[in-house]
């Protein structure tokens, strides 16, 4: 067994989204990304699906000309291979279920290059 907290030890960056892997699983990942008010990750594609759950906050979700207001409690889920953006509209906890294959590296890449 093995046990997270979404809220616990929360470090925000001034600049970027801050990534931290929250659990490793033999099926998944599951990645905590912590947005202060104006903070984006610019579009960017995964290669496998991916589940977006806001814990707190409240973001903008852009994907296919289309932006989604999303708010807390609110999921989305996306196949590989669709670009998408997010920006944070007020300071926002973000849980992304990744797929075992997928890396957290990329992730932080994508938030460190935006």
């Amino acid at each position: 067994m093995k046990t997270a907290s979404l809220t616990s030890d929360v470090q925000y960056h001034e600049t970027r989204p801050t990534i931290q892997v929250l659990l490793e699983t033999e099926n998944g990942k599951e990645i905590r990304i912590a947005f202060k008010k104006g903070q984006v990750m610019k579009e960017h594609k995964t290669p496998f699906a991916i589940v977006v759950e806001i814990f707190e906050g409240g973001i903008d979700f852009g994907v296919n000309g289309e932006v989604l207001n999303l708010v807390k409690g609110d999921l989305v889920s996306l196949d590989g291979g669709v670009p998408h953006d997010l920006t944070a509209v007020k300071d926002s906890i973000v849980r992304l279920s990744l797929n075992k294959a997928d890396s957290a590296k990329r992730v932080e890449d994508v938030a460190n290059k935006s």
